[in-house]
């Protein structure tokens, strides 16, 4: 969870942008390019979706997810409510409109990664058992997403639950593959961009520059305007995740330079890193830089922080021996 707000307040500046802007404007983004780092809407929806499911745990339902929805966010006055992705305002305009899930979910950015950056805290509460946190992550997603939007956020649940375990890239990168279909075109999209960047990492020679720009190549749709797509943001996270071996710091820089949808592919880069390599993976300095959620897209969740809600989704020793 710490990672992903990392990864999430690291790209925040690079978002949108091309990897040929950000070298004009900063050379290489090697860390926080502001005094003030801060995470967006992709850390806010994780508390969101962290809190909701330790009140419910493998019981929850969609009507439990829908209800939070109204509950938290669209039964409030807005309020600022700054950069909330296309996938959650379309979602919002139909709950609002008094329609249910999963005709909520009916519009036209139903494949963005809204769950994908959302769906670590089901990892965190999944240990383990990837199909679980599969299973969860889809519920929770029934009521803003379908499709291609659903499988980016089973993969990331399902990777980043395997990473709370084991010690490899390989097995997080298999089970994330294992919980969506196939012939899907995130399983496409996240195989090219993870073979992208093993080919590029074993070319004599390569550089991260190279290595970047493989992976992009793998898995970035060229000319189209949207930058919030699962299947590319998945697969871009992924190959951060997969050149740098898991590495915390530079998946999530590797992830941030690449551009893009950056604070999301960072953020779903850092929690997977995070998640393998535990809060001492990631660095002193950039973990001190979070804090509270300050609720510029959901007030309602302003306040709370990711290691709280990282602590409600951990069973204690005891109550995991009891189980």
């Amino acid at each position: 969870m710490l990672g992903l707000a990392v990864g999430d307040a690291l790209g925040a500046p690079a978002e949108n942008m091309k990897p040929s802007q950000i070298r004009q404007r900063w050379g290489r983004i090697e860390g926080f390019v502001t005094d003030d780092p801060v995470g967006t809407d992709d850390t806010e929806y994780a508390v969101f979706s962290g809190l909701l499911l330790a009140e419910h745990g493998s019981s929850l339902t969609v009507a439990h997810v829908e209800a939070a929805w109204h509950r938290w966010i669209a039964d409030l006055d807005e309020g600022p409510f700054r950069g909330a992705g296309f996938s959650e305002r379309g979602t919002l305009e139909n709950l609002r409109r008094g329609l249910a899930a999963p005709i909520s979910a009916q519009h036209r950015h139903a494949w963005s990664d809204g769950l994908a950056m959302r769906a670590a805290p089901f990892g965190v509460y999944a240990a383990g058992r990837p199909a679980e946190a599969a299973r969860l992550v889809a519920v929770d997603g029934t009521v803003s997403h379908d499709g291609e939007g659903i499988y980016g956020g089973r993969a990331v649940a399902a990777g980043v639950a395997t990473a709370m375990v084991a010690g490899s890239t390989d097995a997080v990168i298999a089970a994330a593959l294992s919980v969506i279909p196939e012939d899907s075109w995130t399983a496409r999209s996240l195989r090219r961009a993870v073979a992208a960047a093993q080919c590029s990492r074993l070319t004599p020679g390569s550089t991260r520059l190279g290595t970047e720009r493989a992976v992009r190549s793998a898995v970035v749709i060229g000319g189209y305007p949207w930058t919030d797509l699962a299947p590319e943001a998945v697969g871009l996270a992924f190959g951060a995740f997969a050149a740098s071996r898991g590495d915390f710091t530079g998946s999530v820089l590797t992830a941030v330079n690449m551009g893009r949808d950056a604070d999301t592919t960072a953020a779903v880069a850092g929690a997977l890193a995070g998640a393998l390599g535990g809060i001492d993976a990631i660095p002193n300095h950039w973990a001190e830089a979070i804090g509270p959620v300050r609720g510029s897209c959901l007030p309602s969740m302003a306040g709370y922080h990711v290691l709280d809600v990282a602590e409600l989704l951990t069973p204690r020793p005891e109550e995991a021996t009891a189980s």
